[in-house]
C-alpha cells in the first residue's frame, strides 16, 4: 500500500519564525512536519526580528534548525514601526507561495504581522500556542496574542485553561485542538545535549574556580520593559538579586537591552562580580545546561517558567501576572512580584528547601509537534475535499 501523498491542490506551509522564542518552537513542528506521511511541505520564514546574526546561527545550530527559506531581514525598530515592516516585506512571499495556511508560534510581533498580512490575503492562519493570557494589556505580547487568536482559523493549546480563554473571547471551540506545549518537545530532546556550566563560565571567560563543581548556584535572566526601562525599578531588583548572591553564587545571562540601561543608569557596582557571573546572551543549549542545574531561577521569561517546571527547578518569576499559569497552579513557578522583600523571602525560602518541583503538566510528553502534525494534515486535507466547510474559511 502506497503511502498518502500531499493532496496536489494544496500549497506549502509557510512557517513563520521572529524571534528567540520562536526558534524552539519551530524546530520540533519542522521534524514533525518531515517525519509525517506524507511529508507536510513547508517554507520556512525568519521576519529577522532577532537581528544578531551570531546569536541567530547558534540558536539555529543548536536546534538543528534548516536555514531559513526566506529572512525578510526587518531589524529592530518600535513596535509600530517592525510591525508594519514585517507586513510590507511579507505579503509578496504569500504572492509568490499561494501556501495552504501560515502558521505562527508564540506572541512576538511578527506572529500579529504575519497574521494580519495572510488574514487580509484570505489564507488560513495557524497559531501555536493559542489562548494564554496575562489579562495586562499593557504588555505588547498580549495585545499580539489577542488579536492573532481572533483571526486563527486553527489554534492548538498548550494548556487547557486557554481554551477556557478563547471560548470567553467567543472563539469557537471547534477550532481549538489541545496538544500539549512544543517549547517541552524542544527541551526534552535537547536536555541530554546541554552544555555543562563549567563549560559556559569557562567560554565566558569567569575564572573555573569561580564555581566549585558540585557547588549550587542561581539563573537570573531580566528583559522585560517593565523592569529594566526605569532605574526606579532596575536599581532595587538588582540590589535584592546583589543580597540573594549572599546566600548563593548567581549567572546572570543578561539581555542586551539590560546590560545597556544598567550602564546608562551607573548600577554596575550592583553586581559585585565574586557572587554574580555576568555572561552574554547564551545559545539555547547553554541556557539549558544552566537552568538544568540550577537550584534556583530568578526571571520574567515566560518561556523560562515553562521549562523550569518542566525541569522542576524552582522558579521566582518576578511579575505581578503570568500567561502561564499552569506552572504556578502544577508546575514549580511562583509569582513574587518585583518588591524585594518579597523576592528575599521567597529566594530564602527554596534555599531552606521549600521551593517548588511541580510536576509535568499534561500533555507536556515531548509530542505535542506529532499531535499537531496528525491534525493539521486532517484539517488542511478536510477543507481541501469540501472547500466550503464551516470554521474553514479560506482553503
Amino acid at each position: 500500500m502506497s503511502a498518502p501523498a500531499w493532496p496536489a491542490q494544496l500549497g506549502p506551509v509557510i512557517c513563520v519564525v521572529g524571534a528567540r522564542p520562536n526558534f524552539m518552537k519551530m524546530a520540533p513542528i519542522l521534524r514533525a512536519f518531515a517525519a509525517h506521511s506524507p511529508a507536510i511541505p513547508v517554507v520556512l520564514v525568519h521576519t529577522g526580528q532577532h537581528y544578531d546574526r551570531s546569536m541567530n546561527d547558534r540558536l539555529f545550530e543548536d536546534l538543528k534548525l534548516p536555514h531559513p527559506d526566506i529572512n525578510l531581514g526587518v531589524g529592530s525598530g518600535s513596535h509600530t514601526v517592525q510591525t508594519a515592516e514585517v507586513m510590507r516585506r511579507f505579503e509578496p512571499v504569500l504572492d509568490d507561495y499561494r501556501p495552504s495556511c501560515v502558521l505562527v508560534v508564540g506572541d512576538v510581533n511578527s506572529t500579529l504581522a504575519c497574521s494580519l498580512v495572510a488574514v487580509k490575503k484570505e489564507i488560513p492562519v495557524v497559531h501555536v500556542e493559542a489562548g494564554l493570557r496575562s489579562y495586562d494589556r499593557r504588555m505588547p505580547e498580549e495585545i499580539n496574542r489577542v488579536l492573532t487568536d481572533q483571526m486563527a482559523d486553527r489554534l492548538y493549546t498548550t494548556e487547557r485553561s486557554a481554551q477556557v480563554n478563547l471560548e470567553a473571547e467567543g472563539i469557537d471551540a471547534a477550532r481549538v485542538c489541545f496538544v500539549g506545549n512544543v517549547m517541552i518537545d524542544s527541551l526534552l530532546h535537547n536536555r541530554a545535549m546541554a552544555r555543562p556550566v563549567a563549560q559556559t563560565l569557562a567560554e565566558a571567560g569567569i575564572a573555573a574556580d569561580w564555581l566549585a563543581p558540585g557547588s549550587a548556584y542561581g539563573v537570573i535572566t531580566l528583559h522585560r520593559p517593565s523592569n529594566v526601562d526605569q532605574p526606579e525599578t532596575l536599581q532595587p531588583l538588582l540590589a535584592t538579586l546583589a543580597r540573594i548572591a549572599e546566600h548563593l553564587p548567581l549567572i546572570f545571562a543578561m539581555h542586551p537591552r539590560t546590560r545597556a540601561n544598567i550602564e546608562r543608569f551607573g548600577l554596575q557596582e550592583l553586581l559585585p562580580a565574586a557572587r554574580i557571573a555576568v555572561l552574554p546572551p547564551q545559545g539555547y543549549l547553554e541556557m539549558l545546561g544552566l537552568m538544568d542545574g540550577a537550584r534556583l531561577v530568578l526571571t520574567d521569561s515566560g518561556g523560562l517558567q515553562e521549562e523550569t517546571t518542566a525541569l522542576g527547578v524552582p522558579c521566582l518569576t518576578l511579575r505581578e501576572n503570568t500567561e502561564r499559569p499552569i506552572t504556578v497552579e502544577q508546575g514549580s513557578n511562583s509569582l513574587v512580584g518585583i518588591v524585594p522583600a518579597s523576592i528575599e523571602q521567597a529566594a530564602q525560602a527554596v534555599l531552606a528547601g521549600a521551593g517548588k518541583s511541580g510536576r509535568m503538566p499534561e500533555l507536556w510528553d515531548g509530542q505535542a509537534a506529532e499531535r499537531i502534525a496528525a491534525d493539521l494534515y486532517a484539517w488542511l486535507s478536510a477543507a481541501a475535499a469540501t472547500p466550503h466547510a464551516e470554521g474553514v474559511r479560506h482553503v
